[in-house]
């Protein structure tokens, strides 16, 4: 059983009470777990595509830890991001002309150029003006039709105060009968599976299941293995193992940009590299398919063409 005292006169400091040591260990397991996955749940939303480029979303964050994070993101895939456009998002926080340049300059390392910025914060538009970035408004703004409903709602309110003046009723009542109906039927649906995204660098020893397909974004290093029901998409380098339509599925794909895997599986076919070292020229987006009893790797333009070979078959 666990207690709790907030240390008097030493803000921020707790101080816990277990029965024994294993309620003790088992309090700080969960604790240093939870800390792993709030620290990845961050991450990911930290830095996320948007129309026309990507956003580092800033806004209720500690600035300088922000900034940290974002560094230590992008140093992962330093090329990944390279000739992109990015957008700040503050919201109510004003950054210093000096966080701006810090910003700049990390986001330039990689390639990213800093266009705009966005927030509702006062003096946010002369800062950005000041250096040479749009700026994108956030500020609430009532179209004519919410400012039709704030006028319905202030005559609703009008009319129940009325009501209540004469001692009737805030709401009319109205009569219903009840009727006598066959409650519809419910039947049991298997919901489809949906995709897993994971937007990191899978390491070796690390795992992925899903039942439906697996999207990553970032590289799949030696060691590490991807499995799903249906296809895997891999938006880097993918060097490690992957096994697609795991469940039977011999119409399941394998995407790459870098298609270098230890060992390809599509539903019970297995290709797995023989060990000698080929040369290999720029990478290329590449797909693995089934075909004719055994894995083959195409280029991505020769999809179609083995599509139209496979109709006219």
């Amino acid at each position: 059983m666990f207690s709790a005292d907030q240390g008097q006169g030493t803000p921020g400091r707790c101080v816990l009470y277990v029965d024994n040591v294993q309620d003790s260990a088992s309090f700080l397991w969960i604790a240093k777990e939870m800390s792993h996955i709030l620290r990845a749940q961050r991450s990911v939303t930290l830095l996320r595509g948007r129309l026309g480029g990507l956003e580092v979303a800033l806004s209720g964050r500690d600035l300088g830890e922000g900034l940290a994070e974002l560094e230590a993101r992008l140093a992962e895939q330093p090329s990944f991001y390279r000739g992109s456009t990015a957008t700040a998002s503050f919201g109510p926080t004003l950054p210093s002309p000096e966080y701006l340049e810090r910003l700049r300059a990390v986001l330039a390392t990689a390639g990213i150029d800093l266009r705009a910025v966005r927030g509702w914060a006062g003096g946010l538009n002369e800062l950005a003006s000041t250096q040479g970035l749009h700026f994108e408004d956030e500020s609430v703004r009532l179209s004519d039709s919410a400012r039709s409903l704030v006028a319905d709602f202030a005559g609703a309110r009008s009319d129940i105060a009325q009501r209540r003046k004469r001692g009737e009723s805030s709401v009319r009542r109205a009569k219903v009968e009840p009727q006598r109906e066959r409650p519809p039927e419910l039947r049991l649906v298997d919901a489809a599976p949906g995709t897993l995204y994971h937007a990191a660098t899978l390491r070796g020893g690390q795992t992925l299941h899903h039942a439906g397909n697996i999207v990553v974004v970032g590289d799949v290093n030696p060691g590490a293995e991807l499995i799903a029901g249906g296809d895997i998409l891999v938006f880097g380098r993918l060097t490690g193992i992957a096994h697609a339509g795991a469940q039977g599925d011999d119409r399941a794909r394998i995407y790459a940009l870098d298609l270098a895997a230890t060992q390809l599986r599509i539903a019970t076919l297995i290709a797995a590299e023989d060990g000698e070292a080929k040369p290999r020229g720029a990478p290329k987006p590449e797909a693995a398919v089934a075909r004719d009893g055994k894995i083959v790797v195409l280029a991505l333009d020769s999809l179609a063409d083995l599509a139209t070979g496979a109709s006219s078959a």
